[in-house]
């Protein structure tokens, strides 16, 4: 009898352990196991679902409207550029072609003048009762002009007599011997030369000393 109360009280000992293991194994079950996340359905939080304005018609509808608008202004924005640019060209076009066609503009209106002169000079001359010395005179006040619209149009006169010879400018047409100037002198200017605006369009055409 005695051996059977032990035995008793030995068993309950052992189920009251297992049932202390058991608890605590579920315990580190749910310490382990993951939490649901915030917006997930499952967990009944904010998610998808909860927002169906995102997949209304009306709403993508006014959405694919306000697209398109954009998009036509830009479109409409984009000619209006494209035409202008255009137009821009075309004007360019047109100032450079009237600037190469009457480049000479102001220099032939200011040449009229010099020939105006001439024409009256030549009329002069052709009388028979002609002043040699008025013709002379209105001839060098004719040419005086002809050189003021020259260098008014950056045409510079190129007569270097006395100068040092510059083949640069010059171009010797001969060589004299000489013993009252430096060698390599112009001695003479056979026909002047011009500058335009320091650009060398014509030579002088010299003659030039050298040592005897």
């Amino acid at each position: 009898m005695k051996e059977q109360d032990e035995q008793q009280q030995y068993e309950q000992r052992r189920g009251a352990a297992d049932v202390a293991g058991a608890e605590d194994a579920a315990g580190e079950v749910r310490d382990v196991a993951p939490q649901p996340e915030a917006g997930d359905p499952e967990a009944g939080g904010p998610g998808i679902a909860d927002h169906p304005a995102g997949s209304d018609p009306a709403e993508l509808h006014m959405l694919l409207e306000d697209a398109r608008a954009r998009a036509d202004q830009d479109r409409d924005q984009l000619l209006r550029v494209r035409a202008e640019m255009e137009n821009m060209q075309r004007r360019q076009a047109k100032e450079l072609e009237n600037a190469h066609k009457f480049a000479l503009d102001n220099f032939v209106k200011e040449l009229l003048l010099v020939r105006d002169s001439l024409e009256l000079g030549y009329a002069a001359a052709t009388e028979p009762d002609a002043d040699v010395a008025k013709l002379r005179e209105g001839t060098e006040l004719t040419l005086k002009q002809l050189g003021d619209v020259m260098s008014k149009f950056g045409v510079e006169r190129v007569h270097p007599e006395g100068e040092a010879f510059n083949p640069e400018f010059h171009q010797a047409m001969s060589v004299q011997p000489r013993a009252d100037v430096p060698p390599n002198t112009v001695t003479a200017v056979i026909q002047s030369g011009y500058l335009l605006n320091g650009r060398l369009m014509r030579p002088a055409l010299v003659m030039v000393s050298k040592q005897e």
